[in-house]
C-alpha cells in the first residue's frame, strides 16, 4: 500500500490534533440517499445515479504497545505513515461492495505509538452507468462519499486509545485513481487498482 493523505502534524499525547480541514460526515450522502453523478447521460436519456444503500465498519484494530509510557507528555512529536487502500466487488448487479481501509501509524524516537487499522465499507447502486465509468466511479466517488465516516471512525479510535484525535486531511481520490492508472500502464500484465493498492475485482 501507498503512503497517501499524511497529515503534516502527527498526533501529540495529551494535545495537539493534526491539522483539519477535512469534511465532516455531515458533508456526506446519508444511506439510502442518490447521488447525481457528473457523467453524461446514458443513451436512453437517462441521468447516471449512484446510492449508498449501507456502511459499516468492516474491520477496526487499534494497538497501543507502549501505553502507559506512549501518553506520556513529550516535546517531540511522532511521525505518522498513512497508507490508504480502495477495494470493490461486484454484489447483485448493479451492486458493489465497496471497501476503503486506512492504516495509520505513529512512531516516536524509533518506537511505535500506536498502529489503527480500519476497513469502513459501503454496498453500492449504480443506475444508468455505462460499463466504462463503473470503475471511475467504484474508486473515486463512492470512496470520497464514505471517506468523512471513516475519517471520524480514526478519530475516536486514537481519541480512546489515550491520545489527541487522529483527523487525517482530505483524500484526492481522483489524483489516486490517475496515479494508479499510471502506474499499471508502465507496468505490464499489473493488476489494475488505485492508490495503495485499490482494485475492482
Amino acid at each position: 500500500m501507498a503512503d497517501k493523505a499524511a497529515p503534516k502534524d502527527g498526533p501529540a499525547p495529551g494535545g495537539a490534533t493534526t491539522p483539519g480541514g477535512a469534511t465532516t460526515p455531515g458533508d456526506a450522502t446519508a444511506p439510502g440517499d442518490a447521488t447525481a453523478l457528473g457523467s453524461a447521460p446514458s443513451a436512453a436519456g437517462a441521468e447516471p445515479r449512484m446510492s449508498i444503500e449501507a456502511q459499516y465498519v468492516k474491520d477496526l484494530s487499534f494497538e497501543n504497545p507502549k501505553a502507559p509510557n506512549s501518553l506520556l507528555m513529550s516535546d517531540k512529536r511522532p511521525e505518522l505513515k498513512v497508507n490508504v487502500e480502495v477495494r470493490a466487488r461486484p454484489m447483485t448487479a448493479p451492486t458493489y461492495e465497496v471497501e476503503l481501509g486506512i492504516k495509520a501509524e505513529a512512531v516516536r524516537e524509533g518506537e511505535v505509538m500506536f498502529i489503527v487499522d480500519l476497513t469502513y465499507a459501503a454496498v453500492v447502486n449504480l443506475a444508468n452507468v455505462d460499463e466504462k465509468s463503473v470503475q471511475p466511479v467504484l474508486m473515486i466517488e463512492a470512496p470520497r462519499l464514505i471517506y468523512p465516516f471513516a475519517r471520524r471512525v480514526i478519530a475516536d479510535a486514537t481519541r480512546d486509545g489515550g491520545f489527541a484525535p487522529l483527523n487525517l486531511n482530505p483524500i484526492d481520490f481522483l489524483q489516486l485513481f490517475q496515479e494508479n492508472q499510471a502506474r499499471a500502464s508502465a507496468t505490464s500484465g499489473a493488476t489494475s487498482g488505485t492508490p495503495g493498492g485499490t482494485k475492482l475485482a
